[in-house]
């Protein structure tokens, strides 16, 4: 990377389900130290709360840069499904916040505080995440690849021959919201708030994904039944996938996916057993290789990459 390339960074920006963050990312994909906060979003979110959230998290990161820096952008992924065209949000998890004009108010918070232009583009989250995981995580030289956040929500994006595919309105990937059941959809299932559920309705007493983890450890039956209940679900559903779009490599991360030690491979047998085909089942399931980092570096290659 010549001195010019490492100077380019990204302002990125992640808006999921029960947080918002913003990073300064540079040319090769590594978080700026210090640039990096959040603040928390949940089901209650409102336009004014994410609008205060934006601001203080963009300013934060924007006081990172260096006086040799060159910001090229701000890239946005958001849970979905969301509006490209627009740069608005309808997102699942936060009905208060449907029509957000999340683009905008990004783009507004970032030349306030640049008092330039800045340009921004705004993608689903699930798209992020494989555009990240594509470029420097798991799913590096596949040629077809889904990488899916499972945690408070379910989602993805696809990856063919080093492209990301947003579809028509740029919402492909939304794994969570096809059908497990004719009435329950796979985020409905599989997620970590809807494992809890079950979990409780079965007679554990536990509060969260992270009861659920060590109770299991400890050799709870609910508890493990939950889990092997979602990792199964996740694994219908990518083998419906993986039918359909011949993927070679899943990636997988999300709080709710170190669940246990072994979720990953719950779900890559699930695969193997439900898939029609050779070809679908010879998909492998991994870990993602980025961690949490993903989605934000993903938010950042919309722009430098």
């Amino acid at each position: 990377m010549t001195g010019s390339e490492e100077r380019r960074v990204a302002l990125a920006v992640d808006v999921g389900g029960t947080k918002l963050e913003a990073a300064l990312v540079r040319a090769d994909g590594t978080v700026v130290d210090g640039t990096r906060s959040r603040r928390a979003t949940g089901p209650d979110a409102t336009p004014a709360s994410l609008q205060t959230a934006i601001d203080e998290v963009v300013a934060h990161a924007l006081a990172g840069l260096g006086a040799g820096d060159e910001l090229v952008g701000a890239g946005i992924g958001s849970a979905g499904p969301v509006d490209r065209e627009q740069g608005t949000i309808v997102p699942v998890n936060m009905p208060g916040a449907h029509g957000f004009g999340l683009r905008d108010a990004v783009r507004a918070a970032a030349e306030a505080a640049r008092n330039a232009p800045v340009p921004t583009v705004l993608a689903h989250d699930g798209g992020c995440l494989a555009l990240a995981e594509s470029w420097l995580g798991a799913t590096r030289g596949a040629a077809a690849s889904l990488s899916i956040v499972v945690s408070t929500g379910v989602g993805g994006g696809f990856v063919v021959d080093g492209r990301y595919l947003p579809g028509a309105s740029g919402n492909a990937g939304h794994l969570g919201q096809v059908h497990a059941t004719p009435e329950l959809t796979v985020e409905q299932v599989a997620s970590g708030p809807a494992s809890v559920a079950w979990a409780r309705e079965q007679g554990w007493t536990g509060a969260q994904g992270e009861d659920l983890a060590r109770d299991a450890k400890a050799g709870d039956r609910v508890a493990r039944a939950a889990i092997e209940r979602s990792a199964r679900t996740v694994g219908a559903a990518l083998a419906d996938a993986s039918t359909l779009v011949d993927l070679e490599v899943v990636a997988i991360g999300g709080g709710f996916s170190r669940v246990s030690d072994d979720y990953i491979d719950l779900v890559q047998t699930a695969l193997t057993a439900i898939a029609q085909h050779d070809y679908s089942r010879r998909t492998r399931v991994v870990r993602s290789g980025l961690g949490d980092e993903g989605p934000l570096i993903g938010a950042a290659a919309l722009v430098l990459r």
